[in-house]
C-alpha cells in the first residue's frame, strides 16, 4: 500500500462508519465500475468540484442522491480554466477533509426516505489522465483540444477571465465522456457556467440531464465558494456587498419595478454606500474592493437587457473582486495567502418565472431564502442608472 492510499484510509477511518467510498485515478478503473453500475440498472450522478470542499458542494451532493443511486464525485482542480496570472498554484487544496466531509455525509443520509443513494465513487484523476495529448495551457490563443461556447462564454466573467469557461466546457466535457452520468449536479451561484454547460449538453447532444441545486449562503447572505478562505477577517466583514445590493433590487422588484434603471440603480447604490464608508476608514481598518459588473441579462443568451418580461425572466448577476489587504496588523486574521490574493466574489438572483432549475427544491427563489438572512431595508441611494447594452462597470475602488 502506497502513502497516499494510506493516507486516504486513515482519512477515511475518522468519517465514521460504512462502506469505505472508492477512489478512482484512472479511466479503466472508472469505466468498470460505471458499466457494472450500468448493469446493475443503477442510475449515477455526477458532481463535478475542484475540492476545497463546504456545505454547498454537499448539498449538491445531497440533491444528487436524491435521484440517483450512486454519486459520483470529481476532485479536480482544472489547469485550464485559470489564466495565465491567476491563483492555480494557490488555490486551496484540503484532500484529506474533503474525502472525511463526504464519508461522514454518506452516514448522515443513511436511513433517510429523501436520498435514494450516496456517494460511492471519488474521481481524483491526474492532468496527465485528464490532459493525455498536449500538456494544457492557459494562454488564450495555446495549443490543446478546447470547447469554446460562444458567444455565452465572452460575456461577464468570460469578458474578466478570457480562458476561463473554455476550461469549464473542456474538462466538463471530458467528464462526462468518463463516466457518462444520467445527471450532472451543478449549483446556482455558477449561473452562467450553468448556462454554458446547458448549451454544450444540447449542441453536441450529450445522454446526460443537468440539474441545478440553489446557492448556498453563509448567515449573512455571502454565497458560499471554495475561495472564501482567502478573505480573513478585515475582507470578510464586508464580502456580501452583492448580496446586499441584490437585496436592494430585490426590494424594487417586489414593488413592481422592472426596468433596467430601477433594478440597477438600487444596486449600484448599495454598493456606493459601502465604498464609501470603507473609504472614510484608515487604511489599517478598511477592505478594498472594485464592483467588476452588475448585470441583468436574458436567461436563456445573457444579453443584456432594458426591462424584464416575466414570462421570460431575467438573471440579475455581479462580480466583485477584493483587494489585497492594506496595512495588516499584529494579531490580524488574514486568511489563505495572507491577505495578498485578489478575492473574486460573484452571486446571482433569478426574476421571472423562467425556469432554470429542474429539481424541485431547487425553486426556492432567492427571494424568500434572503428575507431571514439579511437586513431587509438596506440603505439605497438615488444613484441614476442608464440603459446601456452592456453591464454596468462600476469602479468602486476603496483602496
Amino acid at each position: 500500500m502506497n502513502l497516499e492510499r494510506l493516507l486516504e484510509e486513515k482519512a477515511l477511518e475518522k468519517s465514521g462508519t460504512g462502506p469505505k467510498i472508492d477512489v478512482i485515478r484512472n479511466v479503466s478503473h472508472l469505466r468498470q465500475k460505471r458499466e457494472a453500475a450500468r448493469s446493475s440498472g443503477k442510475r449515477v450522478a455526477l458532481v463535478p468540484t475542484m475540492g476545497a470542499l463546504h456545505n454547498g458542494h454537499l448539498a449538491l451532493v445531497r440533491a444528487a442522491a436524491r435521484h440517483a443511486q450512486e454519486v459520483y464525485v470529481s476532485i479536480y482542480v482544472n489547469p485550464t480554466q485559470f489564466g495565465v496570472n491567476e491563483d492555480l498554484d494557490s488555490y486551496p487544496k484540503t484532500w484529506h477533509q474533503d474525502l472525511i466531509q463526504l464519508q461522514q455525509l454518506n452516514h448522515s443520509m443513511e436511513g433517510q426516505e429523501q436520498f435514494i443513494g450516496k456517494v460511492t465513487t471519488i474521481f481524483n484523476p491526474t492532468t496527465n489522465v485528464m490532459y493525455p495529448g498536449l500538456p494544457p495551457t492557459s494562454e488564450l490563443h495555446g495549443y490543446g483540444s478546447f470547447i469554446n461556447i460562444t458567444p455565452l462564454a465572452n460575456v461577464l466573467e468570460g469578458a474578466a477571465r478570457p480562458v476561463f469557461f473554455r476550461g469549464v466546457a473542456t474538462v466538463v466535457m471530458k467528464l462526462l465522456n468518463l463516466v457518462q452520468p444520467d445527471e450532472v449536479v451543478f449549483g446556482q451561484k455558477d449561473i452562467q457556467q450553468v448556462l454554458i454547460i446547458k448549451r454544450m449538453i444540447e449542441d453536441f447532444h450529450i445522454n446526460t440531464q443537468l440539474f441545478v441545486a440553489p446557492t448556498e449562503r453563509e448567515h449573512d447572505g455571502l454565497a458560499m465558494s471554495s475561495r472564501n478562505v482567502y478573505l480573513g477577517d478585515r475582507r470578510r466583514r464586508i464580502a456580501n456587498i452583492i448580496y446586499k445590493a441584490m437585496q436592494a433590487s430585490q426590494m424594487a422588484w417586489s414593488k413592481g419595478k422592472r426596468s433596467r434603471r430601477e433594478l440597477l440603480g438600487p444596486a449600484l447604490g448599495v454598493a456606493e454606500s459601502i465604498q464609501n464608508t470603507q473609504r472614510a476608514l484608515p487604511p489599517s481598518e478598511r477592505a478594498g474592493f472594485e464592483v467588476d459588473y452588475v448585470s441583468l441579462a436574458d436567461p436563456t443568451t445573457l444579453e443584456e437587457i432594458q426591462s424584464v418580461d416575466e414570462e421570460r425572466g431575467a438573471i440579475l448577476s455581479a462580480a466583485v473582486v477584493m483587494q489585497p489587504v492594506e496595512e495588516p496588523q499584529s494579531g490580524e486574521y488574514l486568511g489563505l495567502g495572507r491577505g495578498l490574493t485578489p478575492v473574486r466574489l460573484i452571486d446571482n438572483r433569478i426574476y421571472g418565472q423562467h425556469k432554470v432549475f429542474p429539481y424541485e427544491d431547487s425553486r426556492r427563489s432567492l427571494e424568500q431564502l434572503s428575507d431571514s438572512r439579511a437586513a431587509r431595508n438596506p440603505s439605497v441611494s438615488s444613484t441614476a442608472v442608464n440603459a446601456p447594452t452592456k453591464p454596468e462597470f462600476h469602479s468602486a475602488t476603496t483602496s
